[in-house]
């Protein structure tokens, strides 16, 4: 019998930026590892902007992914509880059931920031998402 997928949720307030880069990095992660039936990848936020931050588009373009098609989501706390692990952004005060394990990676919000600023972010949120799936390949094997 198959194992359940992992399910994971990157989590901020407008589902407009950080979020969205750590779901996209989580996307490429994913399948770069051959985990594509193995872990569940969702994204949203508790009060959705009605597009993705112009300067988060910009600067993911520069990664090769098109988040322009992308829209900001609501997510339920009923979602998030089933969920393996959330990722919130920094913004968060999610109080979810003892089975979910909540980190909180603390990044600054890109929105309103220069270019530059937002490469840095970038930067944060990949090596995050980057830790988090060495961690569930490590608890996999």
């Amino acid at each position: 019998m198959e194992a359940d997928p992992t399910r994971i949720a990157m989590v901020c307030v407008q589902n407009a930026g950080r979020s969205q880069m750590a779901t996209a990095y989580a996307e490429r992660e994913r399948e770069a590892r051959g985990l594509g039936d193995d872990v569940e990848i969702r994204s949203g936020g508790t009060h959705p902007a009605a597009s993705v931050h112009d300067v988060v588009v910009e600067a993911m373009a520069e990664e090769g992914f098109d988040l322009s098609d992308r829209t900001p989501r609501t997510v339920s706390e009923e979602e998030l509880e089933g969920c393996d692990y959330v990722a919130t952004m920094g913004c968060s005060t999610l109080e979810l059931d003892a089975d979910t394990d909540v980190r909180d990676w603390d990044l600054e919000d890109p929105h309103g920031k220069e270019l530059e600023r937002v490469h840095e972010i970038r930067e944060d949120v990949r090596g995050r998402v980057g830790a988090l799936f060495d961690e569930l390949e490590a608890e996999r094997e």
